[in-house]
This record gives C-alpha cells, structure tokens and sequence, in this order.
C-alpha cells in the first residue's frame, strides 16, 4: 500500500500558518501536512515579520486588478477574523473603531469608485470637515479590528499541532528541497515571504514603537510631506504600536533613535492617548522588522515541476500580511482544488 501523501507548506508566518491550517480543515485521510520554517512564532528575528506586525485593517484604496483581488482577500479575512473574535477570546482579536486623516490624499481616496471597491464596511463614514482636524483633506471613520501578532500566530500554530499538523525547524535554500523532507511529498506550498531567488521580491524596512500606553482606536494619519502614522492597540494589553515607516531596500538591522523620536513626536500630537499618558510614552521596546514585498503584489500561482509535482506560490505580501491572511489562503485552497493537488475530506452520510 502507498504512504500517505505529505503536503509541505513553507514557511510559519501569518500567510504560512493560516494556509497550512486551512489545507489541514480541508484534505481527507490520505493527505497530511508538515509545516516547514525557518522560524516558528516563539521566534524572533528581523526577517521573520509576522510577530512584529502592527495588524490593524485599513484599506486601500484602487481599481487595478491587483488592488480588487486584494480587496477581495480582505474582505474574507475582515467576516473570517470576526468569527474567530467571537468564539475565541485567546486568540488577540478584538474589532473597534478605525479612523483616518489624511492631509494630501493620493488620487484613489479622491475617486469614488476606487473608495467603494475596498471600503466594504456597513458603518463607513466620511468624515465631514468640521469633524477633522486642520489641514485634514480625507477623513473617514468604520469598524474595524487590531491583532496581537506574536499571540494570533501562536494560536494559529497551536491549532495545527492539536489537529495533527506536524512542523519542522529547517532553513530552505530551494523550494524543491521540501520535497525530499518528508515520504511522499507531491505539493509544496511556497508561503516563503519573498520567495527564492525572485527578481521581483524585495523587503521594506519598517521601524515601529511598542509602547505602554493604552489608546482606543487604531488611527491612520497622513503627514503634509507625504508621510504615515499609525497608532494600533494590541489587545490582551499588549501595549500600542506606533509607527509609520516604510523604506524599500533599506537593510540596516538597527532601530533609528531619530526615527522613534518622530514616531512619539507625531503620536503625542495626532492621537487621542489617554491623559494620564500627558504626552510621554512608556516604551516597551524598538522594533525592526523586513516586509516581504514583491513587483506587482503577490505571487499566487501553481508551477509544475519535474516528476508530477507541484509548488504552490503565495508569497510577496508585504504589509498586508495579516489583511489577506485568510483570504489567501482560501485562494491557495481553491488552486489546489482546482489542479487535482488536495482531495477534498470526505462527508459523513447518515
């Protein structure tokens, strides 16, 4: 008799972890799946980004095919998501206010059609211009939802584990060194970050704030000068994240001191801290962290491979990690349904 087939998925970070987990809902008896990773959640390094992650949704704005089909991952992720906050407290989601003021909107926040395309909240809000701070020229308010990062994937890996999902510690150098990891491995699913070797994939540094100091909404503010600010509670009091940097090639491993001092700079002047705070943070600690970015968005396509076997690629999402996690991995589900790679468990009949 023929071992059961080994489906590998690569990679542990939000994209890996919630694919590998539906893979694992979905396959039947004769197909099992082993998570291979460099870094697990109890990890921490500046190239494993999913722990670092602020993890609020705020959308995008746009009418290109890549920002609909981003839409569209986000919005099964925001109905998924709300469903996990609310039969399960431990895994760090909590849904709140989402507020945004921008003083030089790119052209999409000025488009109406490309604001409709990814704003798909029943309580979105544009915000009028008394109700906006000076120098505001886009504002909008909506329900939305913040994620304790290192907790949800700790609680995405604990869920695999207890299903019968098995991991491994190992650093791939070639995606086709996981077919030799396990017996039988048919399907590997590239959840990598920034692939191997892809000419299109790059990092973008980001330079975060994790601070003490409690705040009710998550906000979005766009400086004069084209800059971000962003303010994200974590829930389960893991502090706030403030932040707002984005800086493409730049590999330079060590916090800015003159970055943090803007970023607090910015949050004491735009965000609504609770008083006793008086404009001084209490700073857990600096965080760096590498987005896996790539041209074009990312790169969601199944590769043949010699001997009848097959990569599954989703990886290049940048910032946006948590936003499309589950809608992702539902459109990796559904390319390997479509190309005979995952059978489908069978229902029980009465």
């Amino acid at each position: 008799m023929a071992s059961a087939e080994t489906i590998v998925v690569i990679g542990a970070g939000v994209i890996g972890l919630s694919t590998a987990l539906l893979i694992q809902e979905q396959s039947g008896s004769t197909q099992s799946v082993l998570l291979v990773a460099r870094d697990f959640p109890s990890d921490t390094s500046i190239n494993y980004a999913s722990p670092w992650a602020g993890a609020h949704y705020r959308p995008v704005p746009g009418s290109s095919p890549q920002a609909l089909r981003e839409a569209s991952q986000a919005l099964r992720t925001f109905n998924y998501l709300k469903q996990v906050a609310a039969g399960e407290p431990a895994a760090g989601i909590k849904f709140l206010q989402g507020i945004e003021h921008l003083e030089t909107p790119p052209p999409e926040y000025l488009d109406a059609q490309s604001v409709s395309n990814v704003y798909h909240f029943e309580d979105f809000r544009s915000l009028k211009d008394d109700e906006v701070p000076a120098g505001v020229k886009w504002g909008a308010e909506y329900g939305t939802y913040v994620i304790n990062s290192p907790v949800y994937c700790a609680y995405m890996l604990r869920r695999f584990i207890l299903k019968g999902g098995r991991t491994q510690q190992y650093t791939l150098v070639n995606s086709k060194e996981a077919f030799a990891l396990a017996n039988n491995v048919k399907t590997v699913v590239n959840c990598s970050g920034t692939g191997f070797g892809d000419p299109k994939s790059f990092i973008i540094r980001g330079q975060t704030c994790l601070v003490r100091n409690p705040v009710s909404a998550t906000i979005t503010r766009q400086n004069a000068d084209g800059a971000w600010s962003f303010c994200i509670p974590r829930p389960l009091e893991g502090g706030t994240v403030i932040g707002g940097t984005k800086q493409p090639h730049d590999w330079d491993p060590n916090p800015s001191p003159e970055i943090r001092a803007q970023l607090l700079a910015n949050a004491s002047k735009w965000f609504p801290f609770t008083p006793e705070s008086g404009g001084q943070f209490d700073v857990i600690r600096d965080i760096v962290g590498r987005r896996p970015a790539r041209e074009g968005g990312m790169r969601l396509e199944v590769e043949q491979v010699e001997d009848g076997k097959s990569i599954v690629h989703a990886y290049g999402a940048g910032g946006r990690g948590f936003e499309l996690s589950r809608g992702v991995a539902e459109d990796v589900t559904a390319l390997m349904l479509e190309s005979g790679l995952l059978r489908v468990q069978a229902k029980a009949t009465l």
